[in-house]
């Protein structure tokens, strides 16, 4: 078996995101975050929910093995016992997400996805985020509207949580005394500085920066064997 991909240290990284959450709702939108929910059941995570997001709970092969209707997924969602993995345009140091536009609101230069279910997601339940690449035009120094609401404007939300971010260079997370971005960990092959120089705002760094974990021999026979054989993952993460 080859060692594993940049890909596929991204798919363990997203999965990690769910560890000991225990029975919550996993939500992950995209690919690599979909393998890693899917993986994280199979392997540290087993009382994990997943959804086919209509009205069933499912294995991580698709079956149906229970049902949700709307209305429980309601108070699923507004009662922090979800864990979303959403995307970014941008996101900012407290953590701040923007989907919606870029530019200016009254006269945007892009219009994008719209706010959606953003606030809700992040105010009601625990969200981390996956970006797929890791410029300084996502992690950028103030978003051009708020969308996915970060630490700095949660004040009073019971259930407002963001555990980590991960991007194509690194993982990060806000375990600082200002609820500010962190460096947690590097893929391998990146170095600080590519991922300061890919970041607009100041990263808190501290002085060793351990490597992302890799997965273990059983990890990756169930990425490329069970969970994505057809290797969709290195579409979204080439290297």
């Amino acid at each position: 078996m080859t060692g594993p991909t940049r890909a596929e240290f991204c798919v363990i990284a997203c999965a990690e995101a769910w560890r000991d959450d225990g029975e919550v709702l996993a939500s992950p939108m995209g690919l690599i975050p979909s393998i890693g929910a899917r993986l994280a059941r199979l392997t540290f995570a087993p009382d994990l929910l997943l959804t086919d997001g209509e009205a069933l709970l499912v294995r991580p092969d698709g079956t149906p093995e229970g049902w949700l209707p709307y209305r429980e997924h309601l108070a699923w969602v507004t009662g922090g016992r979800r864990h979303v993995m959403m995307g970014a345009s941008q996101i900012d140091r407290f953590g701040n997400q923007n989907i919606s536009c870029i530019g200016d609101w009254e006269r945007p230069r892009r219009q994008l996805l719209g706010v959606r279910g953003a606030p809700v997601n992040t105010l009601n339940n625990p969200t981390s985020y996956w970006i797929p690449k890791h410029s300084r035009r996502v992690f950028v120094d103030r978003v051009d509207m708020v969308c996915g609401v970060g630490y700095d404007r949660a004040d009073g939300a019971r259930y407002h949580h963001i555990p980590r971010v991960v991007s194509d260079l690194g993982v990060f997370d806000f375990a600082t005394p200002d609820h500010s971005m962190r460096l947690v960990s590097l893929h391998p092959g990146v170095t600080v500085e590519q991922v300061r120089q890919a970041t607009s705002f100041e990263l808190t760094v501290p002085d060793e920066v351990p490597a992302t974990r890799e997965p273990t021999g059983e990890e990756l026979r169930l990425i490329r064997e069970v969970v994505d054989p057809a290797g969709g993952r290195a579409r979204e993460v080439a290297a």
